[in-house]
């Protein structure tokens, strides 16, 4: 869960700049310089990375509060989560490729590894911003 799940909507509705965003982005920029990149492909590869941070962590906060807001409502987390995978899954059930994918859920054992969604998403991010690097003649001085 994400530690501090008000950030995400504070980043979209105030002008957020002190100096731990400013050593944050600085360490941002230092990292992408180290790997190859250089002036505004450092700020790219800085900022491609934070939106995709911000977007995983915005589906966690939206979780958070359509919890928060639930309980204050008095309302059954069990009984809203089936019957909102059940909507879902009646819809998906038209579709064959979500069709597909919802039967092989169901049939995941409880023991499954975590997910690794995140990471993986990470993962082809940076192995992306790589490939732009191999693929950039170096900056000549």
């Amino acid at each position: 869960m994400c530690k501090h799940p008000w950030l995400v909507t504070a980043i979209s509705t105030h002008l957020m700049y002190g100096p731990g965003k400013a050593r944050r982005d600085d360490h941002c920029l230092a990292v992408f310089e180290a790997a190859g990149f250089v002036g505004v492909h450092a700020d790219n590869a800085s900022k491609t990375v934070l939106t995709y941070v911000l977007g995983t962590a915005l589906s966690e906060v939206a979780e958070a509060a359509w919890r928060a807001r639930l309980h204050r409502n008095g309302g059954n987390e069990e009984e809203q989560v089936g019957a909102a995978m059940a909507q879902a899954s009646e819809i998906a059930m038209r579709f064959p490729r979500l069709r597909a994918r919802l039967e092989k859920w169901e049939e995941a054992d409880a023991t499954a590894p975590p997910d690794k969604s995140f990471e993986l998403g990470l993962q082809a991010i940076l192995d992306g911003l790589e490939s732009q690097l191999t693929a950039r003649p170096a900056p000549t001085g």
